[in-house]
């Protein structure tokens, strides 16, 4: 049994009564006015229920504890609400989930290390919420997020240094094409002045192994240091964001070799000496460099010979537009960060969910 009232005008609050439908295999009441909170009696449900999309309300309160051992819960999805507090532990039970999005919300909670126990879960999103602290896992766990796939933990106020341990155990990261299960995902794109992320610390080593990332995103923080010339080994990445950061030193030659980067952004950071050049560097413009004064070479006027020679006027950020960024990821990371100007930020939208969404539809409704 299916029951799908999505894009609606409903009001009021979700009846106790449709906790009864024992059959119940999807509940869609996404995108109307439901509002009050999330019936703790849906853990009746959780021996029939795949799909749970309440995404676009104004649902209030925190998320009951209500997902208790033999969940077939497959995707949850409670965005775009009011809904506040911790992150339930009892997800813990949801051994076959895959997709979690609790995306523009109130949430207040630490990173939740522990979900990485679920085995299926591709895709975590906790975007727009006052997530805090540092991205810690305990070292005697196997909380390794083994199949993630989409983690976007942008516009929070998460601390502390990169997690190295994450970057070495997404296995799911660095499967070959041939071996992957694709899941698209469209991305959109616009800018706002936000307070975000804080992450300090260098960008760790470990990421040269995420050799199928497509999308990195680490822009906005307080990373430290230099951009790693292991980060030419990400073959399939097509685009890559660093910008309004501290990195030092170049901007490593070894990113030449990257065939498939249709974007970069390395502005406003510390950078110095010449712009590599060849490959897809000859087709970025001046805008993805602006900001470091230190830098000379192709697309700069500032020839690398003539140190008080000075750049062409550069675009403000606030005029800057990126309307050549590619539209569609598989595997992205993305932990944007502190704005204190205009962010061009990379956050996923309606379309990732719908997307997923359709699938699970075609699949599970009877």
């Amino acid at each position: 049994m299916n029951y799908v009232v999505s894009n609606n005008k409903l009001s009021g609050k979700i009846p106790p009564s449709i906790c009864d439908l024992h059959s119940l295999q999807l509940l869609d009441l996404s995108f109307n006015n439901i509002s009050g909170s999330i019936p703790p009696c849906l853990e009746k449900l959780n021996s029939s229920l795949l799909v749970l999309n309440l995404r676009g309300n104004k649902l209030q309160g925190t998320i009951p504890n209500a997902f208790s051992n033999g969940s077939k819960l497959l995707m949850i999805n409670l965005s775009e609400n009011q809904l506040e507090g911790k992150i339930p532990r009892s997800l813990e039970n949801c051994a076959s989930l895959q997709i979690l999005d609790l995306g523009n919300n109130r949430m207040e909670d630490m990173f939740p290390f522990w979900l990485g126990a679920l085995s299926d879960l591709q895709v975590l999103l906790l975007r727009f919420n006052k997530f805090h602290g540092a991205l810690k896992i305990p070292s005697k766990t196997n909380f390794t997020f083994s199949k993630l796939r989409i983690i976007d933990l942008s516009f929070n106020s998460f601390s502390g240094d990169l997690p190295h341990r994450y970057f070495k155990d997404w296995s799911s990261m660095k499967e070959t094409e041939e071996n992957a299960a694709y899941m698209q995902a469209n991305v959109n794109i616009f800018g706002e002045k936000y307070f975000c992320n804080k992450f300090q610390g260098e960008i760790p080593e470990a990421i040269k192994a995420l050799s199928n990332l497509q999308l990195l995103n680490l822009s906005n923080n307080e990373l430290s240091g230099i951009i790693p010339s292991s980060m030419g080994n990400l073959t399939n990445l097509e685009s890559l964001d660093l910008s309004s950061n501290k990195l030092s030193g170049k901007i490593p030659q070894a990113l030449v070799q990257l065939n498939f980067l249709a974007f970069i952004n390395v502005s406003f950071n510390k950078l110095t000496g010449p712009i590599p050049q060849g490959g897809q560097f000859n087709t970025f413009l001046n805008m993805s460099y602006m900001g470091n004064s230190a830098l000379c070479g192709d697309p700069l006027s500032k020839d690398c010979g003539d140190p008080k020679a000075s750049e062409r006027p550069t675009i403000s950020s606030a005029e800057a537009t990126w309307s050549d960024f590619p539209s569609g990821f598989d595997w992205v990371f993305i932990v944007t960060g502190v704005a204190s100007r205009l962010v061009i930020g990379v956050l996923f939208g309606g379309h990732l969910t719908t997307g997923c969404y359709k699938w699970f539809l075609k699949r599970f409704r009877k």
